[in-house]
């Protein structure tokens, strides 16, 4: 295969850290040609001089000068703002772009990306949640191809190309269950930031960890992979696999079922992301089924874990509903990273603003961002009387 450039918008995060892991090595097949970040300046300095690429952008303006006096004497570009990234992935030097930003902020990015016609390797599940419908449909107007890199829609993908394009059943999608799947609901309720942190099987950042704890993560997937496949969200269903060896699964009409399985370790789903259709050596731990025992595989409680009811709803509601959904969740997400909410105070919030949200049923592109906005501002009332309650 040729040498692709890549562009990695969020390296500073967990998926950037491991795409950049991927491509130390493979340097002889990947070249970076930008990386950014939205504070950590120290580790993105470091990261541009390793990988000496061509432009940084720093997405907080006020850490600008700090970043551009560390790489002037290395002779790399530094850029600031979300829309230096907009304008930077459009450039005719990038082959893929690796959309790893955090939340719905990796959205104008992408749509930048997907309007250049680049390779999308797709972290930011947040993307397809709020605008799924029009991002897809300016990825077919524009020939951008999207492929996945979370783990569970690697793996679809994976199932789905020894297909032949045979009509698909089901889609199971797999779940660790988190820190709490043995735990009962009044234990739940009194998760602390610390406890719902400890995910049992993966190294992620904590705002996907706690969506991890609380299965909204996989509410994400279903909507994901509603877009992404083009499968109703009856046909996907979610079953906990605590060992988290089988990433997902695919399921035809004669019964039989095909799985892609593998260790808990995201450099295989961002380097088969970067390499496709190829399949690269990767040093990582592999597969020894003699060792491994036994799987299990539960129905998920979503009494326990509401989240999943709210995902499946909102992609029943289709229009701005799962943009609601997404925006209300970050918001109370980041109130229980603060401390300020309990951890059934998330999915509560969630609930609240999706009943009483103004819905729109084919929104634009200019109505998702003013949703998003609208359901923050929502959601941080909410939080502030939910808040406010607890400490009287």
């Amino acid at each position: 295969m040729e040498k692709r450039h890549i562009a990695i918008l969020g390296s500073t995060g967990s998926i950037g850290r491991q795409a950049l892991d991927v491509i130390r090595q493979h340097r002889d097949l990947f070249e970076v040609e930008l990386l950014t970040a939205n504070n950590s300046t120290e580790l993105l300095i470091q990261q541009a001089i390793e990988f000496d690429v061509n432009n940084v952008v720093i997405c907080n303006e006020d850490k600008y000068a700090e970043v551009s006096e560390a790489l002037q004497p290395h002779y790399i570009k530094v850029f600031a703002g979300m829309q230096s990234v907009c304008d930077l992935v459009s450039g005719d030097n990038i082959d893929i772009v690796l959309t790893s930003m955090v939340g719905f902020s990796g959205l104008s990015s992408t749509v930048a990306a997907v309007k250049a016609g680049k390779t999308i390797a797709l972290a930011n599940k947040e993307t397809l949640v709020a605008a799924g419908k029009l991002v897809m449909g300016l990825a077919e107007k524009h020939h951008a191809r999207i492929l996945p890199v979370d783990s569970e829609h690697s793996a679809i993908f994976q199932c789905l190309m020894g297909s032949a394009g045979a009509p698909i059943e089901k889609i199971h999608l797999t779940a660790s269950g988190g820190p709490f799947r043995t735990w009962n609901r009044e234990d739940i309720a009194k998760a602390t930031r610390a406890q719902a942190l400890n995910h049992p099987n993966w190294s992620m950042g904590s705002k996907i960890t706690i969506d991890s704890a609380t299965m909204m993560n996989k509410g994400l997937e279903i909507i994901e992979a509603r877009w992404l496949f083009g499968i109703p969200g009856d046909k996907i269903q979610v079953v906990i696999h605590p060992e988290s060896i089988i990433h997902s699964m695919v399921e035809y009409a004669d019964g039989s079922v095909i799985a892609q399985m593998g260790h808990p370790d995201m450099r295989e789903a961002i380097q088969f992301a970067f390499s496709y259709p190829y399949r690269l050596s990767l040093d990582n731990r592999k597969l020894n089924f003699a060792e491994l025992g036994s799987m299990s595989f539960f129905a998920p409680d979503q009494e326990k874990f509401p989240a999943l009811s709210l995902a499946y709803a909102a992609l029943e509601k289709g229009g701005n509903m799962p943009c609601i959904m997404n925006a209300a969740n970050e918001a109370a997400v980041a109130a229980f990273l603060r401390e300020e909410i309990g951890f059934y105070d998330i999915t509560d919030i969630v609930g609240e603003c999706m009943a009483g949200a103004d819905f729109a049923e084919n929104p634009s592109l200019e109505d998702i961002f003013e949703t998003n906005d609208a359901t923050l501002a929502k959601a941080a009332e909410l939080i502030s009387k939910t808040a406010g309650g607890k400490s009287l």
